[in-house]
């Protein structure tokens, strides 16, 4: 997707993902951030400070110095290994101007639910992680498209 210009199809400058800074797979669970934004899965999680796992060898976002990019999650800490793969601005996730495309480097769906996450306190007798608001968003977008 990123590769393809398909988040930003009118921009001539185009994010780019390029190899971890550390020339490594990197497997962790880190924070991210979700900053005010338009993503259509994040509505519901803005101001939110999560858990998620990463897992990828490719997943430092380049960013075009003039700022025509929407930050969807930022790394919660912007030196290694807090920010896994060394992207510009700390930057985990990005979307399209209208919301409705993201690119995402931690995975989600690695993290739905407590039995996933390294911890997660007995006494919040959760069924699944708060990562499922994410996608009863996107659902609940989609609901509208009809």
């Amino acid at each position: 997707m990123m590769e393809l210009g398909l988040v930003y199809p009118d921009s001539s400058n185009h994010p780019k993902m390029h190899h971890n800074e550390s020339g490594k797979f990197e497997s962790s669970f880190i924070t991210i951030s979700i900053p005010q934004t338009k993503a259509i899965m994040f509505q519901s999680l803005i101001g939110t400070r999560l858990g998620v796992w990463v897992a990828h060898g490719e997943g430092r976002f380049i960013l075009p110095p003039d700022g025509s990019y929407e930050v969807a999650a930022s790394y919660s800490y912007s030196e290694y290994p807090g920010n896994p793969n060394g992207s510009d601005n700390s930057v985990a996730a990005l979307c399209s101007s209208d919301g409705r495309h993201l690119a995402i480097m931690p995975h989600l769906e690695r993290s739905l639910f407590p039995w996933n996450w390294p911890y997660y306190p007995n006494h919040y007798k959760h069924e699944v992680s708060p990562w499922i608001a994410a996608f009863a968003s996107a659902l609940s977008w989609m609901k509208t498209k009809k």
